[in-house]
């Protein structure tokens, strides 16, 4: 019976992706019978991304994505659902509001007829969420995380804003006039479910189909930076709104993705936070009340004297030999941000896990933790150089949290393993000027912890009025194997001491 019920459960999940549900069995009448469509379908993300990679690897010989892109985008995703732990949807609680309080009509919940209004109403108001949040400058302050990307793949569609969802929830509120909250509800996860999957360059064509939904092919057009594609194809489920409407555009010549002024950072902040501070300054260059307004509330390509979206005059011009940005980095630093990367996203999972049992406290606290490692790792991929400085502040701060108990490692005998990874000196720095740090390791027989000292050698020869070397590629990633010796070492005197 339990089996029936899980496998039930996994099927929903596999197919809310392709938009594959009955009304009969996604129709409910209690706001907390509805089942978190998205999470049921977290396992399968998983999968179609793994799946993209190994398709891809075996079309054209190269990945489809990059260490570094892939884990920017996954953490984008991870960041946009952090406001969830301490409030409700805002969508949702608008929604409830309104209907509690305006609803003009109210639809029977268990009818296939409210089902599809209510799956036309959400999509056509998606729609227009969508194109306001391309042709008003503070809400794509937000909308242009999910653009920063240079690469079209499955972890793409994870890349999502923390601060959108706190304008979007305005364009749903005439439809909570009519159409009932649970059934709102089921189409809301529905509808951003379908847009996982569009993401991909796998997919060329989809035949009679693209004259109706909107598609990888359709989806390509709306992420790319050519002239043509820009405010192109704003459809959620359906693209015969943008055919309505007029926003509609055919797949040409090569799509060249991402941002029209690339930010070249993997920096998750700024990734999030930038445009708002860009906008910010840009209004304060203006003289009148008028033109500072304007600067908030017309498009991105507006300034005085051209119509309200502006033109695409100085956008650079894409020649379609455009390089998305992926600097260099060494192997050893890789597995390093990804292995703490995988550690955060365990704790990120047992936070929402446990929102409910754990105090506010202790989830503001494990949310910064998680930021501040998000924050951390996009450094080091960047190779900033502060990284390193931030870098041991945050393994500090992850081991601490850890001997507390607010953060638990994967498994409870690999406690003092991963104070070890977490202390370790595998610290980089630009390769042009500075060099991996020095490290000094010190062990306690008592409790197996691991304290290191950090001091860049290139500080030491400033100290004594000695030129920074400049390291050769080969010997930084020697520098970063025997970081990783060291580590190793620690790592398997801890488990024959236990």
């Amino acid at each position: 019976m339990a089996q029936a019920a899980e496998s039930g459960i996994a099927s929903a999940g596999l197919r809310s992706l392709f938009f594959m549900l009955t009304p009969n069995e996604s129709s409910y009448e209690k706001l907390e019978d509805v089942p978190q469509y998205v999470q049921q379908a977290t396992p399968f993300f998983v999968g179609l991304v793994v799946l993209e990679m190994v398709v891809g690897l075996l079309n054209t010989g190269s990945p489809v994505l990059t260490i570094s892109d892939g884990l920017t985008s996954v953490s984008c995703g991870m960041i946009s659902r952090i406001p969830l732990l301490f409030m409700r949807s805002c969508e949702l609680t608008a929604y409830v509001f309104v209907w509690d309080r305006y609803h003009l009509l109210e639809l029977p919940w268990d009818s296939a007829w409210t089902w599809w209004l209510t799956f036309l109403g959400v999509d056509f108001c998606y729609y227009w969420v969508h194109r306001l949040a391309h042709e008003v400058s503070v809400i794509w302050a937000s909308h242009q995380v999910h653009h920063s990307s240079e690469y079209f793949n499955l972890t793409t569609a994870l890349r999502q804003s923390l601060t959108q969802q706190f304008t979007s929830w305005i364009f749903y509120m005439p439809l909570a006039l009519i159409a009932p909250p649970t059934v709102f509800a089921v189409h809301i996860q529905l509808n951003l479910l379908y847009q996982f999957w569009i993401h991909t360059e796998i997919i060329r064509d989809l035949g009679p189909l693209e004259w109706v939904f909107n598609t990888p092919k359709h989806h390509r057009v709306h992420h790319g930076r050519n002239e043509y594609c820009i405010d192109k194809n704003y459809g959620g489920i359906l693209i015969i709104w943008d055919r309505l409407f007029g926003t509609f555009a055919e797949e040409a010549d090569k799509v060249v993705f991402g941002l029209v002024f690339p930010i070249n950072t993997f920096e998750i902040l700024y990734v999030q936070l930038h445009y708002h501070l860009y906008l910010w300054r840009r209004s304060n260059t203006f003289k009148t009340i008028g033109d500072k307004l304007s600067a908030f509330f017309k498009g991105p390509s507006w300034s005085p004297g051209k119509p309200r979206l502006g033109d695409h005059v100085d956008n650079p011009q894409v020649t379609g030999q455009e390089v998305p940005y992926d600097p260099s980095w060494p192997l050893p630093l890789q597995l390093y941000v990804v292995i703490h990367f995988l550690l955060a996203l365990g704790t990120y999972h047992d936070l929402f896990e446990n929102k409910m049992m754990l105090s506010q406290s202790t989830v503001l606290g494990m949310t910064c933790y998680v930021l501040l490692t998000l924050t951390s790792l996009g450094r080091l991929v960047d190779q900033r150089p502060t990284a390193a400085f931030l870098e041991t502040l945050r393994c500090v701060v992850m081991v601490t949290v850890q001997r507390y108990g607010c953060v638990k490692p994967p498994l409870s005998s690999l406690a003092a393993p991963t104070e070890i990874w977490g202390l370790q000196g595998a610290i980089w720095r630009r390769s042009s000027g500075n060099v991996p740090l020095q490290v000094v390791y010190h062990t306690s027989d008592s409790s197996h912890s691991a304290l290191f000292s950090f001091q860049s050698r290139a500080q030491l020869q400033l100290q004594h009025g000695e030129a920074a070397p400049r390291l050769s590629r080969r010997r930084l990633q020697d520098r970063c194997l025997a970081m990783w010796g060291v580590s190793a070492r620690c790592f398997i005197s801890v488990l024959l001491r236990r």
